[in-house]
């Protein structure tokens, strides 16, 4: 860009796009916030001041979206999820602003290394896998389709925890994400609300006469404000993630500390503090179930009396309440906005119980995100009366009504009721949060077709059988901003090369203008230069990272994805010792060289993902050492998988593992990303896996294993994995060889609840599926040896995924749950304005 222009060099330096007045912004805010020249500046110095300076270019944009969404009241969607998983914001701010080149352009100049400073970002752990990640490339699609938007959770001091890898075993430590402070971040210390715990309802006669409820409870906290800006791309409009911090209404006891009680002095902090404090704590004990059902209380109480504020400082009235906010609901977490809202209209604004329940089913929507019964959150009794009395009340209430009208809908069908109940009364009373989210929304929807339709004839039948037009599917999506423009810049520059324009950056399916370039000679070359050159990036990080950098020619087979059971890493990890074995009996054996690279992280608490870990980094050790073997096989375990790792490693996938038993993933959106890619897929037909064979063709997808009809066909006969493993010769080997102690320095003790759990049980039916896969690997194995067949399948797997952006997602959403309408935010007229 040229700085003859004098427009360019008079440009504002907290508002200008030109590289002078970046440059100046830049400098100023290194100087005058920081408090350092270039000569003396730390790595987080430097990201701090690149930070402030596009944060400078955000706020303009931010405060102008606001007042135009004000001044034209339009209605506004309110996202509450426990969990953002945004990801490094630096670079992706810069390319929604479109001043990524010219950035990089200003650290050339002043001598800086551009790559290293967005290296530096902190990634803020604020959540734990796929819920997070979606709620943020929802906010980013949101702003992007210009569609008013607020963002709700909790500003956990400590995010999901970093893994560090000791002796093959997870161990986790604290995330400690705000240690050099946050710049994205304004603090709203005069926002706040208070939260209240324990305590008891009281029945009393208002002025009128009216019998109402208040609620007294004996612990306040308040919900302080923490405001972040999230930018759409080619956009000047600027949605809200507002994220609440708790703390102490007084910090400080003067009384308890004159005395001499110093703990005193600060215990009320340090309880109002803890509710924040860190994401998802262990739920095994009491005391863990007891600060999770606080934070999820707390966030949305502190919401909805946000959303009630700016309401009546508008209207001045909450009748219209529903018709400004469509609020919806992640998952079960926030679903406690419906007792509350009911309790916030009904004792704190006197309304009707008819007015406050027609408001709260018009305002809130749910969307589902688990087949598994033990994943439907529900709470004790006893714990939600000690916690929240009043909300106990009104669930109570809610449930009366409610199976009344089930009663007359089913007449004489006891067992439905008992079924459909808000309270399960078997093996100790529990409050079921995901029929209190289906009872009081408007609308309820899966995240993929075949999840959709599973919920309505698995889990959620009964509701659809009452109320089948609440019923929706919204297929999950992603932003090709983070995870392709991002991820994967060298190959963003050639799709928009080959397709003559960028156009696909904010609509993908403009990507399907590459489709006819697939059997390109030249570009199958340089699309296969690009995934190699990310692979060759990636195997120098983890060799910084592990000690072993992996030969980049050699077929990288990933799977990245949260360890659970279901997702069946114990699979992939079956066939890898099989063909360890294989090249054992038969070492000049015609195999494709692969590395087989995991990602993931184990709840603390759960034992088998935690084993699971352990034995992948053990196999791991005996193929890596093992000259016989490592020319063909490499495994190797990235520590901490997160949104920032995951960045690295998409782009550098050539095949995706998405291997979950058919009927137990919603949907994933870790297989829309490696397919966005280049990544070929080997998986089954669960989840999102469905949509995404459609759409890039049967023939560039590896399907193998059971469809969820015959997991449940199988599953009714009485599934027996003990003779799958007495029957197949090859399977029982690999899995005897696990407890043999080869992997384990001749214990023969420490991986055989692995082994015995997949003979005598096999709850996700690994050894059902095994055969299958290993014959879908050995095609892998064969395709990938035609590299100019394989380079086609890749591009074609690229230029596919029009559907799974996220920003079609929100626009089914808007139009079809929400019914809300985007509004042009104009800055040059709100700036008149």
């Amino acid at each position: 860009m040229s700085t003859a222009d004098p427009r360019l060099e008079n440009e504002h330096t907290r508002t200008g796009l030109s590289k002078e007045a970046l440059k100046r912004a830049f400098l100023d805010n290194l100087f005058y916030i920081q408090g350092r020249s270039l000569e003396v500046a730390t790595d987080n110095n430097l990201y701090q001041a690149a930070a402030y300076t596009v944060r400078d270019r955000m706020l303009e944009r931010w405060i102008k979206s606001s007042r135009i969404y004000k001044d034209q009241n339009l209605r506004t969607v309110c996202y509450f999820s426990a969990e953002f998983l945004l990801g490094p914001h630096l670079a992706n701010n810069m390319i929604n602003l479109g001043i990524t080149e010219v950035s990089r352009e200003v650290a050339e100049e002043l001598g800086l290394d551009f790559d290293r400073i967005i290296e530096s970002e902190e990634e803020p752990g604020l959540g734990n896998g796929g819920l997070g990640r979606l709620a943020a490339c929802y906010m980013d699609s949101l702003a992007t389709n210009q569609i008013p938007a607020i963002g709700y959770g909790i500003r956990y001091e400590f995010g999901i925890f970093d893994q560090i890898i000791v002796d093959g075993w997870q161990v986790e430590q604290g995330d400690t994400w705000l240690r050099n402070g946050n710049p994205w971040e304004i603090m709203r210390p005069k926002l706040s609300f208070p939260v209240g715990f324990g305590g008891y309802s009281e029945r009393y006669i208002d002025e009128h006469g009216v019998p109402r409820q208040r609620w007294r409870p004996d612990l306040l906290v308040n919900g302080v404000a923490y405001d972040t800006a999230i930018m759409g791309y080619g956009v000047t409009n600027v949605n809200l993630l507002r994220l609440w911090k708790s703390e102490a209404p007084e910090s400080f006891n003067f009384g308890a500390f004159n005395v001499g009680d110093y703990y005193g002095a600060v215990h009320a902090k340090i309880e109002a503090e803890t509710i924040s404090k860190v994401l998802y704590p262990n739920d095994e004990p009491v005391a863990g179930k007891e600060l999770r059902l606080k934070q999820q209380f707390f966030f949305v109480s502190c919401s909805l009396q946000d959303m009630i504020r700016l309401e009546l400082r508008h209207a001045g009235t909450l009748e219209r309440f529903h018709q400004k906010y469509a609020i919806q609901l992640n998952d079960t977490h926030p679903s406690l906005a419906i007792a509350e809202l009911m309790r916030l209209l009904m004792d704190d604004h006197l309304m009707t119980w008819e007015q406050a329940w027609a408001i709260t089913r018009n305002s809130c929507h749910f969307t589902n995100h688990t087949l598994l019964p033990e994943a439907l959150e529900t709470w004790s009794v006893d714990l939600f009366e000690r916690l929240l009395p009043r909300h106990l009340e009104i669930i109570y209430e809610i449930n009366r009504r409610f199976l009344d009208e089930v009663r007359v809908h089913f007449l004489g069908d006891d067992e439905r009721v008992a079924r459909m109940s808000l309270i399960d009364e078997q093996g100790g009373r529990k409050v079921r949060m995901a029929h209190l989210a289906a009872v009081g929304s408007k609308a309820i929807n899966g995240v993929a077709e075949l999840h959709s339709e599973l919920l309505k004839t698995t889990v959620m039948k009964d509701f659809n059988d009452l109320w089948p037009e609440r019923f929706h599917n919204v297929t999950n999506g992603v932003t090709p901003r983070r995870f392709i423009v991002a991820s994967n810049p060298e190959l963003a520059a050639l799709i928009t090369e080959t397709c003559g324009n960028d156009h696909w950056v904010r609509d993908l399916d403009c990507l399907r203008d590459l489709e006819p370039h697939a059997e390109d000679h030249a570009l199958q070359q340089r699309w296969r230069e690009i995934k190699t050159n990310a692979k060759r990036k990636l195997s120098n990080w983890l060799g910084e990272r592990t000690g072993f950098a992996p030969d980049p020619e050699t077929l990288f087979d990933v799977q990245a994805k949260r360890f659970h059971e279901y997702k069946r890493q114990h699979l992939n990890l079956l066939h890898i010792i099989w063909v360890y074995e294989q090249i054992k009996q038969s070492p000049n054996i015609d195999l494709t060289p692969r590395t087989f690279i995991f990602g993931g992280k184990a709840a603390p608490g759960y034992v088998m993902a935690k084993l699971m870990i352990k034995l992948i980094n053990a196999v791991g050790e005996v193929i890596n050492t093992d000259p016989q073997v490592n020319g063909y096989l490499r495994v190797l375990f990235m520590p901490d998988f997160n949104v920032k790792n995951g960045q690295r490693l998409y782009p550098a996938a050539d095949l995706s593992e998405q291997i979950s038993l058919a009927g137990k993933e919603a949907s994933g959106t870790g297989n829309m990303k490696f397919s966005m890619n280049g990544a070929l897929t080997i998986g089954t037909l669960d989840g999102a896996n469905v949509e995404i064979r459609d759409e890039v063709g049967h023939e560039n997808f590896f399907l193998f294993g059971m469809t969820a009809t015959e997991v449940q066909h199988q599953q009714a006969l009485g599934y027996q994995p003990w003779e799958l493993y007495q029957r197949d010769e090859q399977l029982r080997s690999a899995v005897d060889l696990i407890s043999s102690g080869l992997f384990s320095h001749g214990d023969t003790e420490l991986f055989r609840p692995l082994s015995e759990n997949l003979i005598h049980s096999d709850p996700f039916m690994v050894l059902a599926d095994f055969h299958d896969y290993r014959e879908r690997q050995r095609e892998v194995d064969h395709a990938y040896q035609d590299r100019r067949h394989w380079d086609r399948m890749s591009i074609l797997n690229t230029t596919r995924m029009g559907k799974f952006s996220s920003d079609r997602s929100i626009n089914e959403y808007a139009e079809r749950i929400w019914q809300v309408t985007p509004m042009t935010v104009d800055l040059s007229r709100a700036r008149e304005g």
